[in-house]
């Protein structure tokens, strides 16, 4: 490791950034000033590595490493238990076999052959899922299949992939349960409108100890229960299948619930290794899931069952190609073959592009009819022709006429997060010194970072370059002006954009003041960032590194504030820094608030554009913050004034918003400017919080 953090610090005199007027200081608001009066330089060579992609993807590749299977049934007993109650735990996944089903049929269409019913059912307590009921024609009992779309943009109905699948089992002799996903076709936002659900809005869930994995587990066991409910379906024999993420969430089911007997991912198995810095959906991620486990671990919770991956060489997912797969199974196998049962794993490889193609449905019914029906070798069968229907008849409810009870991801964060910010500014006496704790495991902050080495190159335009070393092998990049007096101590500035959204205004106004001046750039941020990052999406900003910090145990907060912690002992350690201001904005405002209130070495801070709270709105833009601000369980722990109050430090907030961004001001900005001193007064912290 240290000959590679070698190699990447090797650098040049880079260009220069010119410096927008973006941002105003504490007092005034410059955005609309277009002056440049100061331009910054860069710290690093151009065309230098991606430190950061670097470093996750060893992290990484060692986790996968370390995870190994028990080689004997009594420690395989052992770890599995112990597995499922971690994934319970880390997903919020929530099983409810004894809450009614209750059952809504709208509609129902005859095919030849078999018959279609639209039906809601229920959940969670009064959380209902839309879904597709294919039943064949005859008495029964008939063997079944849980089928979950992905990222089809019309989920259930979709006539690419998922509704192909229901029509294909059905003429087979399969009863087909095809749910919406949460989130997905009759489950978004406004009924009819296409929502991806894997941005802040499915990030979202996490704030509130939920994750999207959780969710769409839980839904998909209670689709098991309502087919071991039906007396027309064998409960012994039921499967499950899917493509991209509706083959994630197969594996998922087969792994949680061992009433599937057999299971056929499409498109989905790869390594928990390979999604880290590649462009997952969150609803493909297991919180902290590589500091305790790799895939080849949840394949092998499906042993003694059948499983049957089918991967694609042709596929546009780096984390699904046929090698990534193989690495779990091989891994997977001594599982299965100390169960005895080593011919109910396999894996087929199609030379075909991302999706569920004709091959693959074939290759699944002559799976199922082996393990579900005893027919057959498992080897592929040919598919009965079928008809598609246009996506009206399979609706559950004619758009714009959706149930209240089938719930969308906005609604349920919304109602959540208000019954827990109720809970929490109803709660007595808190123990300062306990939730200064629990937050910095929120953060997952389980030791400091310190510095290893300053790296100094040739000043440039007044401003000394630096790029910190850190002990957990990041590079810092900053730059550096000394105060006029030591007494005025530094301000350190972090933009959640980097260095070219600062504001020059803002430069030029701490010169005068002849305050010292650092500027940080965080991981993620200006130089400091990774290519790759999808560019150009909002909806997507920080996506992949968030996912991938959140894998690796780890949050961008949480490693914000440990740069931050870096950066002022420099400070103080090489230029006797007085006093330490920090002035952040957005996230990096967050990040400083968190460094305070986690004991950090900090005088006061200035917040900028940053949220009062942590409660769901949806009333302005969700792309206002990135994929950096979502915290799991955050609140659970209590909320932003909470933070505030644990700091005992000066705070200062210029232009306080909602999670979506809006503007907070009159009567509800009192109502917190209220909330934030009665949590100082609670904790007994100096301190107050000052709201611009």
């Amino acid at each position: 490791m240290k000959k590679l953090i070698l190699l990447f610090l090797i650098f040049s005199i880079g260009h220069v950034y010119t410096i927008s007027a973006s941002l105003p200081d504490s007092k005034k608001d410059y955005r609309n000033i277009d002056s440049v009066i100061d331009s910054l330089p860069d710290v690093f060579a151009k065309n230098h590595a991606d430190f950061l992609e670097s470093k996750l993807r060893n992290e990484a590749i060692i986790k996968f490493g370390t995870h190994q299977l028990p080689d004997n049934p009594e420690d395989w007993v052992k770890y599995r238990t112990n597995l499922r109650k971690t994934i319970i735990q880390k997903t919020g996944l929530v099983v409810n076999h004894s809450l009614p089903l209750d059952i809504k049929e709208t509609g129902s269409i005859q095919m030849k052959g078999y018959r279609i019913k639209n039906i809601a059912f229920q959940t969670r307590p009064g959380v209902y899922a839309t879904a597709n009921l294919y039943i064949p024609d005859g008495k029964g009992p008939f063997p079944a299949v849980i089928t979950m779309p992905g990222h089809w943009r019309k989920a259930k109905f979709d006539p690419e992939g998922p509704q192909q699948l229901g029509h294909s089992l059905a003429l087979d002799g399969y009863v087909c349960l095809s749910i919406d996903p949460w989130g997905s076709g009759e489950r978004t936002t406004v009924h009819g409108a296409f929502d991806y659900h894997g941005t802040s809005l499915g990030a979202s869930l996490l704030n509130v100890g939920e994750s999207l994995a959780g969710f769409q587990i839980s839904d998909n066991i209670r689709g098991v229960d309502l087919l071991s409910s039906l007396p027309y379906v064998d409960p012994k024999n039921i499967g499950a299948t899917g493509a991209s993420g509706g083959g994630n969430q197969t594996m998922w089911l087969a792994a949680m619930d061992e009433r599937v007997k057999a299971a056929v991912p499409v498109v989905s198995v790869g390594t928990f290794e390979s999604y880290v810095m590649r462009s997952n959906c969150i609803c493909e991620l297991l919180p902290d899931g590589l500091t305790f486990t790799e895939e080849a671990g949840i394949i092998a919770l499906v042993a003694p069952r059948a499983i049957m991956m089918c991967n694609h060489k042709q596929d546009s997912a780096p984390a699904f190609l046929p090698f990534e797969m193989q690495r779990t199974v091989s891994n997977a196998l001594p599982v299965f073959k100390m169960l005895g049962v080593e011919k109910n794993i396999t894996y087929q490889v199609f030379d075909k592009t991302h999706g569920y193609w004709p091959e693959n449905r074939e290759a699944m019914l002559g799976w199922f009819d082996l393990h579900l029906k005893g027919i057959g070798t498992g080897m592929p069968k040919k598919e009965s022709a079928f008809e598609l229907l246009p996506e009206e008849k399979l609706l559950v409810y004619p758009i714009g006429k959706r149930n209240p009870g089938v719930q969308t991801t906005a609604e349920f964060c919304e109602k959540r997060g208000k019954e827990l910010r109720t809970a929490f500014l109803s709660s007595g006496n808190l123990d300062a010194l306990e939730k200064q704790k629990e937050l910095r495991t929120i953060l997952r902050i389980d030791e400091r970072s310190e510095l290893k080495k300053a790296h100094q190159f040739a000043s440039l335009s007044g401003w000394d370059r630096f790029a910190l070393e850190t002990s957990d092998n990041k590079l810092i990049p900053i730059l550096h002006l000394a105060p006029s007096d030591p007494k005025l101590g530094y301000m350190i500035i972090s933009n959640t954009s980097g260095k070219k959204g600062i504001s020059a205004e803002l430069i030029s106004e701490l010169k005068r003041k002849g305050r010292g001046i650092v500027i940080a750039e965080l991981s993620g941020t200006g130089e400091s960032t990774s290519s790759k990052e999808i560019a150009n999406n909002k909806s997507m900003v920080l996506h992949t590194l968030s996912r991938s910090e959140l894998w690796l145990g780890k949050t961008i907060l949480g490693e914000w504030v440990k740069e931050l912690n870096v950066v002022t002992d420099f400070l103080k350690s090489n230029y006797k820094a007085q006093k330490l201001s920090i002035d952040g904005n957005k996230e990096a405002g967050i990040a400083a608030l968190f460094l305070a209130a986690t004991g950090g070495n900090v005088d006061d801070i200035i917040m900028r554009d940053a949220p009062l709270s942590y409660q769901f709105d949806s009333g302005g833009s969700l792309d206002f913050f990135s994929m950096a601000i979502h915290l799991p369980g955050f609140l659970n722990w209590g909320d932003v004034s909470l933070a505030a109050g644990l700091s005992g430090k000066q705070i200062r907030i210029v232009n306080p918003v909602s999670m979506s961004g809006q503007k907070i001001s009159g009567n509800s900005l009192n109502e917190y400017r209220t909330e934030f001193a009665k949590m100082r007064t609670k904790l007994k912290k100096q301190g107050e919080t000052v709201f611009n």
